[in-house]
């Protein structure tokens, strides 16, 4: 796999997160009939199940994804998954939300780094 036509960021988060990012210019929405969206807005009511799907989608179908962006408690929800990825691209990393911290124990990118350095 590899970086060749990666060009989008993709984003699964809350709506702040999520609306920071488009104004950031991130926003991507494929052409055709079957549009498709490089972002998710998570809320209270959104099912596990199409939180996976998004991962799923952004991770394994798209080929132009270069990097997953997460917020840490919305990964949580979805564990395995975000800690069984273990391709080069895209990336996946976790970010802060404005209500929830960052934490580093939970990260799964540091859990690979702490792994590989023996601790």
């Amino acid at each position: 796999m590899t970086a060749q036509g990666r060009q989008f960021l993709a984003v699964i988060g809350d709506e702040d997160s999520v609306t920071g990012l488009l104004l950031a210019g991130i926003g991507h929405v494929t052409d055709g009939p079957e549009a498709q969206r490089n972002f998710l807005v998570v809320d209270s009511k959104t099912e596990t199940s199409t939180i996976e799907k998004a991962f799923n989608d952004f991770t394994k179908e798209r080929q132009d994804i270069a990097i997953v962006l997460i917020n840490q408690h919305i990964a949580e929800r979805i564990r395995a998954s975000v800690d069984s990825f273990a391709e080069p691209f895209p990336a996946v990393l976790e970010i802060p939300s404005k209500d929830h911290p960052y934490d580093p124990e939970k990260d799964s990118v540091l859990k690979r780094v702490r792994r590989l350095f023996g601790e």
